[in-house]
């Protein structure tokens, strides 16, 4: 249906009205007169010539009225739908330093980076999260928020499909990381802040340290979710032959595991794909959407519609006398 939001916009009609009403009508000048030798002779074509046309007048009508419809703001109100909310708060921080970058990951059956992985991974956690409030955090040498919280989920995953490897430097601030994410989850309801934190190594850069971080969130009442990520065996081709070490050997599990269980959530082991994806199915299963939902109508800003209508009718009364005298110019004199 249609609506106006701003209906008092409508007062401003009969503006021109007053306008030609109250303000004094304009002299003709005196230097535009045409003199003619015999009084009362009437040069054909020039009666009306000072008049405005009529088709003119109602296009200047038309235009002014569409004008003042786009000012009232016209939205067309569409089907009422049922939005789940749940009020909870969650915010990812990913590990973009250079680490992140190791192709020990299999993601369709090819080779794949641990950033990668993690990134077509947690973009469908992100558009699963139906009626929670999702951010997203970056961290590698410094911590960024690159995405407030907000309930536009397909933002959210776009953000972090664009993100690239080194975006937020080459080391890992894990305990910045946490720390912003806790002062951006500060001002939020307690018991629905969550944060879901991924990272494949060791803090070695930044300003907080990971355990004051957990201090913090503790008396924020924030629960963490740290995921290690990183396969422990990998082949690696020599002069010796092939050779097997383990490319996680720096992830600080302890560390990790002691983040997520004094702030009442988990640490998880993300070795491949499998289990990554499974460990987003167990936080869903851990943090469900709560709540009943709630009704809510589309609402589309069709002001431009009118808007443009006003300049085609503008346009169109301003080239009104050109079409006029043109039309007087091709007629055969009689």
């Amino acid at each position: 249906m249609l609506e106006f939001a701003w209906p008092l916009a409508f007062a401003a009609l009969p503006l021109p009205l007053l306008a030609a009403w109250l303000l004094p009508r304009a002299r003709a000048s005196a230097a535009s007169a045409l003199r003619l030798p015999h009084a009362g002779f009437v040069l054909p074509g020039t009666a009306s010539a000072n008049s405005v046309p009529r088709l003119r007048r109602l296009l200047a009508v038309l235009a002014w009225t569409s004008l003042v419809a786009a000012a009232a703001r016209p939205q067309w109100l569409g089907e009422i739908e049922d939005v789940p909310r749940s009020g909870r708060d969650l915010l990812l921080a990913v590990d973009t330093s250079g680490s992140m970058g190791i192709q020990d990951m299999q993601l369709g059956n090819r080779a794949a980076d641990r950033f990668s992985t993690v990134q077509a991974i947690a973009t469908d956690f992100i558009e699963r999260r139906h009626g929670d409030r999702v951010g997203l955090i970056l961290f590698g040498s410094r911590a960024y928020l690159l995405t407030p919280l907000t309930f536009d989920l397909a933002t959210v995953a776009r953000q972090l499909d664009e993100a690239t490897i080194g975006l937020a430097g080459r080391e890992t601030a894990i305990g910045d990381a946490l720390g912003l994410a806790v002062k951006r989850l500060l001002d939020r309801p307690e018991n629905q802040r969550v944060v879901i934190l991924l990272t494949d190594g060791v803090s070695n850069a930044g300003e907080l340290d990971p355990r004051k971080a957990t201090e913090l969130a503790v008396a924020s009442k924030v629960r963490v979710y740290t995921v290690g990520i990183g396969a422990e065996s990998m082949a690696v081709d020599s002069l010796f032959g092939t050779q097997r070490y383990n490319p996680s050997a720096e992830l600080d599990v302890s560390m990790l595991t002691e983040m997520a269980e004094r702030t009442g959530g988990r640490f998880y082991r993300a070795r491949d794909t499998a289990e990554l994806a499974g460990i987003y199915h167990d936080i869903d299963r851990l943090e469900p959407v709560l709540g009943a939902a709630e009704a809510l109508r589309p609402v589309a800003e069709i002001y431009t519609w009118p808007l443009s209508l006003a300049l085609v009718l503008t346009v169109l009364a301003a080239l009104l006398p050109d079409w006029r005298r043109i039309r007087g110019v091709a007629e055969p004199a009689r």
